[in-house]
C-alpha cells in the first residue's frame, strides 16, 4: 500500500480505479448501472471541468494564501532560491495548464449542455453561468498572457535585468491578486447557475 502513495502516478491511478468500483458497486447496489448516453458524458466532462477548476483555483489561492507572503519571510535570502528554482516553475506549470483545462472543459461542457452562444453573449436564461465563464476567460487570459510572462523574468527563465525583474514580479503580484478577487465571484456565478442563485 505504501508503495501506491509513494508515486503520485500510481496514487491517482488508484483515485481512479477506486472511483470506478465505487461507480459499478453503487450501480448495482442501486440497480441503476451507468448508461453511457449524451447525459452521462457531460457529467463526465462536468467533472473533468470541477477537477481542472480545483487544480487551478487551488493553486491560485496557494500563491496568494501561502507562497506570496512567506517568501519575503524566509532568511537567509540565499534559501528562496528553493522556492523560484524547484517549487514555483512546478507550480505555474499545473497553474497554467490547470487553468486551460478549466477553460476547455468547460467551453466543451456549455457546447455538449447547447448553452455555448447564449453563456457567452449573457443570455437572460443562463446569465449567471455566463458570467462566470467571462470571469474565468479573463482569469485564464491573465494566466497565460500577463503572470506567465512576467514570472518567466522573475524565475530567470528569460534573460531580465534587477529592475525589469522586481516590475514585473508586481505585475505578476498584482494580476494574480486580481485573479484571487475575480474567483471569489466567479465560483458562486459558476454555482448559482445550477442552483437557482444570484
Amino acid at each position: 500500500m505504501a508503495s501506491i502513495f509513494q508515486s503520485l502516478p500510481r496514487t491517482l491511478l488508484a483515485g481512479l480505479v477506486l472511483l470506478i468500483a465505487i461507480v459499478l458497486v453503487a450501480g448495482a447496489i442501486t440497480g441503476q448501472p451507468v448508461q453511457f448516453s449524451h447525459a452521462w458524458g457531460a457529467f463526465v466532462m462536468r467533472w473533468l471541468h470541477v477537477l481542472s477548476g480545483v487544480m487551478w483555483i487551488g493553486l491560485l489561492w496557494y500563491l496568494n494564501f501561502v507562497q506570496i507572503p512567506t517568501v519575503p519571510k524566509i532568511e537567509p535570502v540565499e534559501h528562496r532560491a528553493a522556492i523560484t528554482k524547484f517549487i514555483a516553475p512546478n507550480v505555474l506549470w499545473w497553474f497554467r495548464y490547470g487553468a486551460l483545462a478549466t477553460v476547455v472543459t468547460g467551453l466543451l461542457l456549455a457546447w455538449m449542455n447547447g448553452y455555448l452562444i447564449e453563456a457567452l453573449t449573457l443570455q437572460k436564461n443562463v446569465l449567471a453561468i455566463g458570467i462566470g465563464m467571462w470571469m474565468a476567460l479573463v482569469m485564464a487570459f491573465n494566466v497565460w498572457f500577463i503572470i506567465w510572462p512576467n514570472q518567466k523574468k522573475v524565475l530567470g527563465i528569460v534573460e531580465a535585468t534587477a529592475e525589469e525583474k522586481a516590475a514585473a514580479a508586481r505585475i505578476a503580484m498584482l494580476t494574480s491578486r486580481f485573479n484571487t478577487m475575480f474567483s471569489i465571484g466567479m465560483l458562486y456565478m459558476m454555482v448559482a447557475q445550477q442552483n437557482a442563485g444570484l
